[in-house]
C-alpha cells in the first residue's frame, strides 16, 4: 500500500513539473509591449522680416559740459568781494569770482604808463619841426591818453622815416611793455566766463594765494554730458545726433538726450570706444548716475530673437513637416538677451523657445504663440 501511494505521488509530481515548465516557456515567448511614441510640442513662430532698431545699453555719470578749474597766475591776498567764495554759490557771466590784492602791482603799471606818456610828450617838439604832417595824429593820441584807462593803441605809422623816428625813441618797446603789464594786471581779477555755480572752493577770503595754486572749480549747471564706453564692435553703429533715452537707477525719471561726440580712436587696453551723450534738464546734478539706451542703427530685413535660440555655428531650429531642422543665419548684433538675425526667409516656421535635447530630424508638434492667444481670446469672448 505504501508503495502504491509513493508511486501516485511521484506521478503527480512529474505531471505538475511538466505543466509548470510549459507555463514558464509560454511566458518567455510573450513580447514586451512597444513603448508609446512621444511627440514633443514646441513653440513656434512664423518669420516676418522687418526693420529692427538696434539699441545699445550703456551707463555712466554726468559731468558738466562746461567746467573751469580755477588757478591763480599771480600772487597776492584774496580780497573779500560781494559774494562768499563757497561751494554752491551762483555767479552771473562777467561777475568777479576772485579778487586778489593788486595795489602794489597796479602802482608799477601806472609808473610804466607814465613813462610811456612822458616819452611821447618828449618827441612832440621834434615832430612839430621835422614831421609836421604827422604831428597832429600824435597830438590827438597824447590828448586822449588817460592814465586811469587802458592804454590806447599807438597811431599807425605810414612812412619809414616815421617808423624809424618813433622806434628809435623807444616808444614802441615802452608801449608793448605797458600792454604786457596791463594783461598781467587783469589776472588779479578772475571773472565768471559764463553763468554758473561754484562746485569747489579751496581758498577763503584773506588767505595768501600763490602763483599756480588751484582755487576751485566752476561749472555751467544747465548742460551735462555722460561719457559711456562701448565695445569696439559698436563703433560703426554710433551716429552723432542720435536721440537717447536716459533713466535714473530707480527708473522713476526719464530724460531725453543725444549723442554729441564719438571718439575717433579705440582704447588699446580695453578695446572700447567712448561716446558722449548730451542731456539738458534743470533737475540733473553733476555726478548723477544714469542708464542710457542708444538708438545706434536701423537694420533692414532682419528679425530679433532671444540669444538662447542661436546654436553654435550660427544656426537656429526650424520646423518642416513636423520635423526639426537647422538653417544657417547671420547675426549682426548681440545684446545681453537678444540677437538680431539676417538671412532668415520670410514664412519660415522657427522654434521660438528652447527645446531640451533637441536635434535635427526630431519629430515635433508645432504650437504657435499666436494660436494660443487666439484661443484665449475666444474663450474670454464666450
Amino acid at each position: 500500500m505504501r508503495k502504491i501511494i509513493l508511486s501516485i505521488l511521484g506521478i503527480l509530481l512529474i505531471v505538475g513539473a511538466y505543466f509548470l515548465s510549459q507555463s514558464i516557456a509560454e511566458n518567455k515567448k510573450n513580447k514586451r509591449p512597444a513603448p508609446a511614441k512621444v511627440v514633443k510640442t514646441v513653440f513656434t513662430d512664423t518669420v516676418q522680416n522687418s526693420t529692427v532698431q538696434i539699441v545699445i545699453p550703456a551707463n555712466g555719470s554726468l559731468v558738466a559740459q562746461r567746467r573751469v578749474e580755477l588757478y591763480a597766475e599771480v600772487q597776492g591776498v584774496f580780497k573779500t568781494s560781494g559774494k562768499l567764495f563757497k561751494p554752491g554759490q551762483e555767479y552771473r557771466k562777467g561777475e568777479n569770482l576772485i579778487r586778489i590784492d593788486a595795489s602794489e602791482y597796479y602802482a608799477s603799471v601806472q609808473s610804466s604808463k607814465s613813462n610811456l606818456y612822458n616819452s611821447i610828450a618828449a618827441i612832440m617838439p621834434d615832430l612839430r619841426l621835422d614831421f609836421p604832417e604827422i604831428f597832429q595824429k600824435w597830438q590827438t593820441y597824447l590828448s586822449g591818453f588817460d592814465l586811469n584807462k587802458t592804454t590806447p593803441k599807438l597811431p599807425e605809422m605810414t612812412s619809414e622815416k616815421e617808423n624809424y623816428f618813433i622806434t628809435g625813441r623807444g616808444i614802441v618797446s615802452n608801449y608793448y611793455n605797458v600792454k604786457n603789464l596791463e594783461q598781467r594786471l587783469g589776472k588779479y581779477n578772475i571773472k565768471a566766463p559764463f553763468p554758473g555755480i561754484l562746485t569747489e572752493a579751496l581758498v577763503t577770503e584773506g588767505s595768501l594765494i600763490r602763483s599756480g595754486q588751484k582755487l576751485g572749480e566752476y561749472i555751467d549747471p544747465s548742460i551735462y554730458e555722460m561719457e559711456v564706453a562701448l565695445g569696439k564692435n559698436y563703433a560703426s553703429l554710433l551716429r552723432v545726433g542720435e536721440k537717447v533715452v536716459l533713466k535714473n537707477l530707480d527708473n522713476t525719471e526719464t530724460y531725453s538726450g543725444k549723442v554729441s561726440r564719438v571718439n575717433g580712436s579705440i582704447d588699446a587696453t580695453t578695446q572700447t570706444i567712448t561716446a558722449y551723450i548730451e542731456v539738458e534738464n534743470k533737475t540733473l546734478k553733476e555726478g548723477m548716475y544714469l542708464e542710457a539706451n542708444l538708438n545706434a542703427k536701423q537694420e533692414t530685413n532682419a528679425i530679433e530673437v532671444n540669444r538662447s535660440l542661436v546654436l553654435e555655428g550660427d544656426q537656429i531650429f526650424i520646423v518642416r513637416d513636423s520635423i526639426l531642422d537647422v538653417i544657417d543665419v547671420n547675426p549682426v548684433y548681440f545684446s545681453d538677451t537678444k540677437v538680431v538675425l539676417k538671412n532668415v526667409p520670410d514664412g519660415t516656421v522657427m522654434v521660438s523657445k528652447p527645446i531640451p535635447g533637441a536635434y535635427a530630424g526630431m519629430l515635433v508638434k508645432p504650437f504657435r504663440v499666436t494660436d494660443k492667444a487666439n484661443t484665449e481670446s475666444s474663450k474670454k469672448a464666450n
